[in-house]
């Protein structure tokens, strides 16, 4: 994740209770381990809690597959790759046919529990010792505990959850999975908490402020239709806890330049300082998601070539209006930038003609490191301003709580996309709904939402080939953890 400028350096920590032990041999039986990490040595002092913490964020790198697959699961874009075996989990996704035997859905699983157990660790001795600035970090931990939880619950429906302790080996046959509503009622627990102790500006660039808990707890809310806490909690961003507002040109927001801009609620860090490979939980430091949205065999300026996955197809390319200025910051029609630029370009599979412009890699200096597809430093934009203006539309609207405000907020973002108020939206009601889903769409094309709005507004089936309701709604268990649990958990139905 970045180093420059004052953030933190979310590198990967082994928070783990391990025992370095030595050689089994008679000679070293009764030696001591001559290092040991575990409760009854550890969170004794503030950096030790704030190592714990750098653990958990580090975690956020992983979710660069969250968001490529859930655009790929959606109708905005189709697997791509250079064959139909390239990366078949995700091939699987597009088609609607996958199963608990899938790598790249336990991917999910995997990494997401990863960061449930850092943040857990840590609230699991959040009494050990005092120091003044715990508070602010335990309701970090709290936040990237319901980040995480929220992923998973999702994708996965239901889930085991263990309170503020971590999960051991044993715990799958034991702890039963929790119902959907269950799982949401600690997710707002964790971000209620967290809320009173974080700061509205940030201690460091890319922590969380008050501001991302408040925008994630109404989501939250927004998944589950309380439309009136949603409503509630979102303006209260708006209005009181403010210090965001729409970046003047779309344009700029996806550049490196903007990063971490007035319209960042929440945005995850990556750097091209190291990388490693696919092998291990998260070695790279780079967001892996942007090489692999690449253009194929590309030669040209300002992009660099990258491996054609996650293709924009010329439906979600139409849904954008001439006028609209985010229609070519969004999606990249290859063809014409080739003929305006002069750039060459190989085709790979399900070639639409589109690329995901938002996150394609840029042109880099010689001096950059590593792998440059497993490198690239485009940070992830989780939470946007224009995405909680949206929401807070939203909630307004079908919560029957004030369509006048929904419409004010919905225009906003409208006046930015077009640079004018001639495309102001006087809709209401249920034709208002259906606008301000449109308006999300278009907004939030790329940014991996897309497949979660239509299972969450019920149009999932409607929208998405090969989608099939009261199934696809959520993602399978993997099959690891329905055997490891002997019977404990239930697979999801119709897998």
């Amino acid at each position: 994740m970045k180093t420059k400028n004052n953030t933190v350096k979310f590198i990967a920590m082994a928070i783990a209770a391990l025992t370095v032990t030595l050689s089994c041999s008679d000679e070293f039986l009764d030696r001591k381990p001559e290092y040991s990490i575990d409760s009854d040595n550890y969170f004794n002092s503030e950096e030790e809690y704030r190592n714990a913490l750098i653990g958990a964020y580090d975690i956020l790198q992983s979710t660069y597959v969250n968001v490529i697959l859930g655009e790929i699961a959606s109708d905005n874009t189709v697997s791509g790759g250079e064959s139909a075996n390239d990366v078949i989990g995700w091939q699987q996704v597009d088609e609607m046919t996958h199963t608990p035997v899938n790598a790249n859905i336990k991917n999910v699983w995997d990494w997401m529990f990863a960061g449930v157990n850092r943040a857990s660790y840590i609230l699991e001795f959040k009494d050990k010792t005092d120091f003044p600035n715990k508070p602010q970090i335990i309701a970090e931990a709290r936040f990237l505990r319901a980040y995480y939880h929220f992923e998973l619950v999702k994708w996965f429906g239901g889930i085991p959850l263990k309170g503020d302790a971590r999960f051991e080996l044993g715990d799958e046959t034991r702890i039963p999975r929790s119902s959907k509503e269950e799982v949401y009622a600690s997710i707002e627990n964790d971000l209620l908490l967290a809320i009173p102790d974080l700061n509205a500006t940030a201690p460091n660039v890319g922590r969380v402020t008050k501001g991302a808990a408040q925008a994630l707890l109404g989501k939250v809310y927004l998944f589950q239709d309380k439309f009136a806490q949603s409503a509630e909690v979102l303006q209260n961003l708006i209005n009181v806890t403010g210090g965001y507002s729409l970046v003047t040109d779309y344009n700029t927001i996806f550049e490196e330049a903007g990063e971490n801009g007035p319209e960042s609620v929440f945005e995850v860090q990556y750097t091209d300082v190291e990388g490693a490979g696919f092998e291990c939980l998260q070695c790279s430091e780079g967001n892996v998601a942007v090489g692999f949205s690449g253009i194929r065999n590309y030669s040209g300026t300002l992009f660099s070539s990258g491996y054609s996955f996650n293709l924009p197809t010329q439906e979600t390319f139409n849904v954008f209006d001439n006028a609209d200025l985010r229609k070519n910051v969004a999606i990249l029609d290859i063809e014409a930038w080739a003929a305006q630029t002069g750039a060459t370009y190989g085709e790979g599979y399900k070639h639409t003609g589109f690329f995901n412009r938002k996150y394609l890699p840029r042109k880099r200096s010689e001096t950059s490191q590593g792998d440059l597809n497993l490198t690239n430093p485009n940070n992830y934009r989780a939470i946007r301003y224009a995405d909680v203006l949206l929401m807070a539309a939203e909630a307004l609207n079908r919560g029957g709580i004030d369509d006048n405000q929904a419409r004010t907020y919905l225009n906003l973002v409208r006046r930015r996309a077009f640079g004018d108020t001639n495309h102001d939206i006087n809709g209401s009601g249920a034709t208002l709904t259906t606008l301000i889903w449109e308006e999300r769409r278009r907004e939030l094309v790329g940014e991996g939402h897309r497949f979660f709005d239509l299972v969450r507004t019920g149009r999932a089936a409607i929208e998405i080939d090969g989608f099939s309701s009261d199934k696809n709604e959520v993602f399978p268990i993997p099959i690891e953890e329905i055997q490891f649990s002997n019977g404990n958990w239930q697979q999801n139905p119709g897998y």
